[in-house]
């Protein structure tokens, strides 16, 4: 390591907080933040990307990626239990803070513009009935998407266990309507509808061809990242846990519900509908889908659960970036402020610069018309490489032998890290060089709060490793804003 990182004690817990969350509120935070929008829209997203056969390789190959990337986060928080705050703890205390701080700083921007997503597409399904906001970004779609924020922000002042609580109800209802699609796709489905073209070599979707295996593998797992995202969500919430145990517990048992209902909706939705007319489902396409084969009711089901599936969305993801925004702040490597919490133990400062955060891009996208698909991408880009970190942590635990005595499992955790952190570099070679570029960009403004936190605690800036870093973040933003400036970089 680069620098002293004093881990805070284990059984260590904010102020305001009488009892740790359980493994079930644990659970429902990882798939409540995992389950938000994507799986409503994966039946189209997915079939414009891939015939089945590709399609089930992708699958494979992102199935066994995550879940070793789940079985990370429970080693780690079983071998470090006094590193606190997942994918922020695990890339500072293996790498140095300023390589801990770009960690917080990037899963931060990634959860709070995933957040204008939800928000987008909530109204966007509202208009299912209420054609005022059809679109979601319409003036009335934005006023309405602004109230909803700052209700949320209002419940989670009342204290994060409230928050939590509410999770837990939000997390059971909206995967209802979820087994009710499964349940119906499951009867309908037509196997001749499932093999036809099953590798994709005939099928045209918008009279382009699907490309050659790799590609469609490739294509479709662009969209994976996104309906995976969430699944760290238990390690950040280590400080507040009841038991360490229960946080890799939660993560894996997570995962593995999540997994089930991602490829059951998605590889039974091929059985219902032809792919290229599948393809042409507009979103929610699940809600299309259910339409197709019981009617108007179906559709309007779906809907409803994706509004449920969105607010509870929200509220998982808006705990989750207050608490990557406390952590660091109580370690020095951000400003003492946004560590400040109140009489109910939320990080108050922290809330509302999140939420003027949000309400801030809900403005741009009213004026500059930004797309759903947009918004995830540029947040799947900037969640990449914490994860990526948290990976190449576990693979230096085992390389030095660190927590493992007599040397039991530290063969197993390195091929399991090994395989996380292959993953985690596809994953940013599949997410395209340009929003990469722009997460660039971002880092390097964020900055600013990593400078302003160790000028008021009197500490140094960097390392001459993580000067390094900084210098290729420099470098990188500046091609980017030239790029940006010249018209050939365009992300929202």
């Amino acid at each position: 390591m680069s620098q002293s990182v004093m881990p805070r004690p284990a059984d260590a817990r904010p102020a305001g907080t009488s009892a740790g969350l359980g493994l079930g509120a644990l659970t429902a935070l990882v798939v409540g933040s995992m389950i938000g929008s994507g799986i409503f829209a994966l039946p189209s997203q997915m079939a414009g990307s891939a015939a089945p056969g590709p399609l089930i390789v992708g699958w494979v190959i992102t199935g066994i990626g995550m879940l070793m990337l789940a079985f990370v986060f429970q080693t780690l928080a079983t071998r470090k239990p006094g590193v606190d705050g997942g994918v922020y703890g695990y890339a500072r205390e293996g790498f140095g803070n300023y390589i801990g701080f770009t960690s917080a700083f990037g899963y931060w921007m990634s959860a709070w513009v995933g957040n204008v997503a939800y928000l987008v597409l909530l109204f966007s399904t509202l208009g299912y009935f209420f054609p005022v906001f059809e679109g979601g970004v319409t003036v009335p779609a934005i006023l309405g998407a602004s109230v909803v924020l700052w209700i949320v922000h209002a419940m989670t002042l009342r204290g994060v266990h409230t928050a939590a609580l509410v999770n837990v109800i939000v997390t059971v209802a909206k995967v209802v309507p979820i087994v009710v699609f499964i349940a119906i796709a499951a009867v309908g489905f037509k196997a001749g509808l499932f093999t036809a073209d099953f590798w994709g070599a005939t099928t045209q979707i918008d009279g382009a061809p699907l490309g050659d295996t790799m590609a469609q593998v490739k294509s479709m797992m662009l969209v994976t990242v996104w309906v995976f995202i969430g699944i760290e969500g238990a390690a950040v919430y280590s400080q507040r846990a009841a038991k360490r145990s229960d946080v890799g517990r939660a993560t894996v048992l997570g995962f593995v519900g999540v997994l089930a209902l991602l490829l059951l909706v998605n590889l039974l939705s091929y059985g219902l509908m032809a792919q290229a007319e599948l393809a042409g489902v507009p979103d929610p396409s699940m809600a299309g889908v259910l339409e197709n084969e019981v009617g108007s009711w179906g559709a309007a089901f779906i809907s409803i659960g994706l509004v449920v599936s969105l607010l509870g969305a929200l509220i998982a993801w808006v705990l989750l970036c207050v608490e990557i925004l406390r952590l660091p702040a109580a370690e020095n490597v951000m400003p003492k402020v946004l560590a400040k919490e109140n009489a109910h133990g939320a990080p108050a400062t922290a809330l509302w610069l999140t939420n003027l955060c949000v309400q801030a891009l809900l403005l741009w996208t009213l004026a500059n018309d930004s797309t759903y698909t947009n918004l995830i991408y540029l947040a799947t880009s900037l969640i990449l490489l914490p994860y990526l970190w948290s990976a190449a942590y576990q693979v230096l635990l085992a390389v030095r032998g660190d927590t493992y005595g007599e040397g039991r499992g530290r063969t197993r955790d390195m091929l399991v890290g090994a395989v996380a952190l292959v993953y985690a570099v596809w994953l940013l070679y599949a997410g395209g060089w340009q929003y990469l570029l722009i997460a660039a960009v971002f880092y390097l403004v964020g900055t600013v709060l990593y400078v302003w936190a160790r000028r008021e605690s009197r500490m140094p800036l960097f390392s001459r490793r993580e000067l390094a870093v900084f210098a290729v973040i420099v470098a990188t933003s500046v091609a980017a804003v030239a790029l940006l400036v010249t018209g050939n970089l365009v992300v929202l």
